[in-house]
């Protein structure tokens, strides 16, 4: 999976940079089929504003977006916001179908 991390107004950290990537490769964990991670963080002002672009197979893409004083407490709370939606994606696309047929025994 590829994770692509750029900056606007300032320039982040490595240190930054890579806990940012660990992050977002845990993403893998709730959905497998994830292909390339844009993360875009803004440092102008005190409030730093992240955003999260998830692609994955099938052009199926997944944003979230987070305002916080701190880039390291935005890119927990984005995390919390992908986790449902990507969840909740793989619960919708996997097959439910478990009821018996209508003229059979079960």
């Amino acid at each position: 999976m590829l994770v692509k991390i750029s900056a606007r107004h300032g320039q982040l950290s490595p240190e930054l940079q890579d806990f940012i990537r660990e992050k977002a490769e845990k993403l893998v964990h709730y959905f497998g089929r994830l292909m390339a991670v844009e993360v875009t963080v803004d440092l102008k002002g005190d409030v730093k504003q992240v955003e999260f672009l998830v692609s994955a197979e099938h052009k199926h893409d997944f944003v979230a977006r987070e305002s916080a004083g701190d880039v390291r407490a935005a890119v927990d709370l984005i995390m919390d916001k992908l986790e449902r939606q990507l969840t909740r994606y793989k619960e919708k696309i996997q097959d439910h179908r478990r009821t018996p047929p209508m003229g059979g025994v079960p």
